[in-house]
């Protein structure tokens, strides 16, 4: 993945309302901006433009459905980005166990003088 696609992918996922959009698509099997925007604090308009963001970075597609454009979650993005931030988690993780080492032996060190 390149540093522009992951770059887009989590400024897209980043943002709670994009996350709680992938959430109702998810439990709902797809939706459209309109039944987003109902059950969302903001305005369809709102709901249309993240809705272009997470289609951007690929993690939801829409086809046209009638006047409207109904979408649904890219199942296979979605896992690539959960896969990234457990790669990102356990890299902190290990350099927090590194830091925390290096704290106790300092703090040993400390201690023995």
């Amino acid at each position: 993945m390149t540093t522009a696609v992951a770059d887009e992918l989590w400024s897209a996922i980043g943002d709670p309302t994009r996350r709680r959009m992938l959430d109702l698509l998810l439990a709902e099997g797809g939706g459209t901006a309109t039944s987003l925007g109902a059950q969302l604090p903001v305005t369809r308009q709102a709901v249309a433009k993240h809705l272009g963001v997470l289609d951007r970075a690929g993690l939801v597609h829409g086809d046209q459905v009638g006047r409207e454009r109904r979408y649904r979650v890219d199942e296979v993005q979605l896992a690539r980005a959960a896969a990234e931030l457990a790669e990102v988690g356990a890299a902190w993780d290990d350099r927090l166990r590194r830091i925390k080492r290096i704290a106790e032996r300092i703090q040993r060190a400390a201690e023995e003088q």
